[in-house]
């Protein structure tokens, strides 16, 4: 039949035109992928750019937070040491009244006659010395935490320390019935003098005001390069759940029962200080206790090298003299605060002193010109009337006499550059508010050493 279609050019055609169609779709659904691809990249970067510009001002506000901090830091740093100035500022000017007290009191007990006097006198004794304990701990604390106490370290003999020790604390344990005994020792470590004995003071005093019976051991031995100094206590012990509060200030463990509260509980600073000089000098410190039966404390101190360098007196405790009398030794006394002064006169006229009193280098000096007085022994103040320096005024009337006449720095704030000029010219310094039997001591003992040169 003409004009009929071949059945097998409909399913050829038919096979083309799938073929066509699937090619088109092909092609359709890669230009769709492709503009997929390109919405994508396109929400990408958006989001990238938005992450951008966040991440940028996260770190903007981050800048500014630490310009911030920085400023705190040093706004906080200008202020502890501003705060460290006050203190010791405002217990220099607290402690000169208290050491006038210190020394009215000491000469207004030699002039009781009657128990009840002599018992005021002690509680008065007791009160001026627990608020001389406060100001200094606090001066400390507050010179530790901004750093303005740096220390002096060096190579020294550990028995130096304990023997000076020892002096301090057997009449107190005695007077509590308590055994104290010192191992002897000839290491040499290397700490600061003044910190390190401060540190064994502190601990030891506490050893004896929490142990009711028995005693306190204080000994050292090596542990590779560190020696270990070790007090150990039969007292009431430390609870477990105290363990971490100890070094905490103004934490005060419970006082035994017998024992008198009013002179031994403490201001809860000691173990605060010793922590913190600890820190400072780069030692450790650790204990062991258990409560009910003591407690040890172990102090880790660098081993130092030996040196036969000889010591100066002011290095170490003077031992008292079998013999105290201070009759009819010359004093020159440089002083100019009115209330100490008069305070001083009264006292070093009970022990029967002659006394001269000045308040500046040229009233000293002029003393020296009646050749018929001259002056066993100078009592000084660093910071006198006219800019004076009580150190500078020894000088000056030692090279009047052209002799090394005995002398003593008396002062509430000594700094490590007056301990150093001090200890270069020989002269002893000792801290207000004085205690009287310590002054009466030292100066009985200068005068003998002053004797056999």
């Amino acid at each position: 039949m003409t004009g009929a279609i071949d059945p097998d050019e409909i399913a050829k055609l038919r096979k083309i035109n799938a073929a066509l169609i699937e090619r088109v779709e092909r092609s359709m659904d890669q230009q769709g992928n492709a503009f997929s691809l390109f919405q994508t990249a396109i929400g990408l970067e958006s989001q990238v750019r938005q992450r951008t510009d966040e991440l940028t001002a996260t770190l903007r506000r981050l800048e500014q937070t630490n310009r911030a901090l920085s400023a705190a830091k040093e706004a906080a740093e200008a202020a502890n040491i501003s705060k460290t100035r006050f203190i010791a500022a405002a217990s220099h000017d607290v402690l000169q009244p208290l050491n006038a007290a210190h020394l009215s009191i000491s000469a207004l007990s030699d002039l009781q006659t009657t128990a009840q006097g002599r018992a005021l006198v002690h509680q008065v004794e007791q009160s001026l010395e627990t608020m001389n304990d406060l100001l200094r701990t606090l001066l400390d604390i507050s010179r530790l935490d901004s750093g303005v106490m740096r220390p002096d370290v060096t190579s020294l003999p550990l028995d130096t320390i304990l023997d000076s020790l020892r002096s301090d604390f057997q009449p107190i344990a005695a007077a509590k019935d308590l055994h104290i005994r010192f191992r002897p020792t000839n290491a040499i470590v290397r700490s600061d003098r003044s910190m390190l004995r401060r540190i064994l003071q502190n601990i030891i005093s506490n050893a004896i005001r929490y142990t009711k019976t028995g005693g306190v051991l204080i000994g050292s031995r090596r542990r590779g390069a560190m020696l270990r100094i070790d007090i150990v206590d039969t007292g009431i012990g430390i609870p477990a759940d105290q363990f971490e509060a100890i070094f905490e200030e103004f934490h005060r463990g419970t006082i035994p029962a017998g024992i008198d509260t009013a002179h031994q509980a403490g201001l809860g600073l000691g173990l605060s200080i010793v922590q913190r000089m600890v820190s400072t000098l780069g030692h450790h410190i650790a204990f062991t206790s258990k409560e009910g039966h003591g407690t040890a404390f172990h102090l880790y101190v660098p081993f130092g090298q030996a040196h036969s360098r000889r010591l100066t007196t002011g290095e170490y405790a003077p031992k008292r003299p079998t013999g105290n009398s201070l009759f009819g030794t010359n004093v020159i006394l440089v002083e100019n605060d009115r209330a100490v002064m008069e305070a001083m006169l009264t006292l070093l006229e009970s022990w029967h002193c002659s006394v001269r009193m000045a308040s500046n280098a040229s009233d000293a000096i002029s003393f020296l010109a009646d050749a018929d007085w001259r002056p066993d022994i100078v009592i000084a103040d660093q910071h006198l009337d006219e800019g004076d320096l009580g150190s500078d005024t020894i000088e000056h009337i030692r090279y009047y006499l052209r002799r090394p006449v005995p002398a003593l720095i008396v002062t509430a704030d000594p700094s490590p550059k007056l301990v150093e000029r001090c200890r270069a010219i020989d002269v002893e310094v000792m801290l207000k508010p004085l205690k009287p039997a310590q002054l009466r001591a030292l100066m009985a003992h200068m005068l003998a050493a002053g004797r056999q040169t």
